[in-house]
């Protein structure tokens, strides 16, 4: 549990790397990590690293570091990614179909339980020329029936822009609380609704701004 009412969202983004970073060196068989260590493979400094945890408690022992086992599970806890996610995918193009194959979710207990398109046979056979039928392909008008029946508490949209938002509503009705938009347009949710649009290119923005300046 936080020590604090509001922690910073840069924060949880970096906990997120910090994750991945104690992961990789859980791989590399090392017991202990230094915030030095920490904030060198997550390139930030220690400091920082040391003010991240320092919201959730004291996890780390003075003089020695970070036991990278429990530090990686007090992470999770408090990512919430300690238990298991269902999630849909709406929308099976290109990048719809790349996430169904995409073997790191089932890593951080995010698990892709239905995927919806309006013409799930056309895109069964695109999908299975290129990697096998990953996971049920079914037509939107399915969607509210299998959310429920399924559990989903995730939806992630892949659809074109210009249905995206119809997309969002349909995961509302159907009660789903946590909506990722990757279709490049803006969508909008009611406030128990949390959502995310996340867009490349705005990300491409930010790079190039860098290099430029």
């Amino acid at each position: 549990m936080a020590k604090y009412a509001k922690i910073p969202e840069a924060t949880i983004r970096r906990l997120s790397n910090y994750l991945k970073c104690l992961g990789d060196l859980e791989t590399k068989n090392e017991k202990v990590a230094s915030s030095a260590l920490i904030a060198t493979m997550c390139n930030v400094n220690a400091a920082q690293v040391r003010k991240d945890f320092a919201y959730f408690g004291e996890f780390g022992i003075r003089g020695m570091g970070y036991n990278v086992k429990e530090l990686k599970k007090h992470i999770k806890e408090i990512l919430g990614i300690n238990r298991e996610w269902r999630i849909a995918v709406i929308g099976i193009g290109n990048l719809g179909s790349a996430l169904l194959v995409y073997k790191d979710f089932l890593k951080q207990n995010y698990k892709i339980v239905a995927a919806f398109d309006i013409n799930p046979e056309k895109v069964i056979g695109h999908i299975s020329e290129r990697v096998g039928k990953p996971v049920e392909i079914l037509h939107m008008d399915r969607l509210k029936e299998v959310v429920k029946v399924r559990n989903v508490e995730i939806g992630i949209i892949t659809t074109p822009p210009l249905v995206a938002q119809q997309v969002a509503d349909q995961l509302i009705d159907a009660n789903v609380k946590g909506i990722l938009n990757l279709s490049p347009a803006t969508v909008r949710t009611p406030e128990n609704v949390k959502l995310r649009n996340l867009f490349f290119t705005s990300a491409l923005d930010n790079l190039v701004y860098y290099l430029t300046n």
